[in-house]
């Protein structure tokens, strides 16, 4: 029982220490995220007006594309509208490349942190 508790603490500690080096990773980076959010959503916004799309649509092409999911309901006719789009998909990379630095990161911190 006592080995339970040991554990349940320890892994507690460890995903308190975790969340705390993802937030200092994140308070570095979130300029960054802010701009490409900011070009995602702002290209999102301009094809929406080009191809005639409700606010909804928008959003959803935006997000869906920009996490490179892209279930092809929606899809761009116009050429300035489809180059836009494929800087959306090119942030959506770099911004799920980000989160996954960041997240690696915080994971190595929390171990170094449990080591010491």
């Amino acid at each position: 029982m006592a080995m339970a508790v040991s554990s349940r603490s320890q892994a507690k500690r460890m995903r308190r220490l975790f969340f705390a080096a993802l937030f200092q990773q994140v308070s570095i980076l979130w300029p960054i995220f802010s701009g490409i959010l900011v070009v995602m959503v702002g290209s999102g916004i301009v094809i929406g007006q080009i191809e005639g799309w409700r606010i909804g649509e928008t959003f959803y092409f935006t997000f869906i594309t920009g996490l490179t999911i892209g279930y092809g309901d929606l899809a761009p006719k116009h050429t300035v509208a489809r180059m836009l789009a494929i800087l959306i998909g090119l942030s959506g990379i770099v911004l799920t490349g980000l989160v996954a630095a960041a997240s690696v990161q915080a994971l190595n911190a929390a171990g170094r942190d449990k080591a010491s």
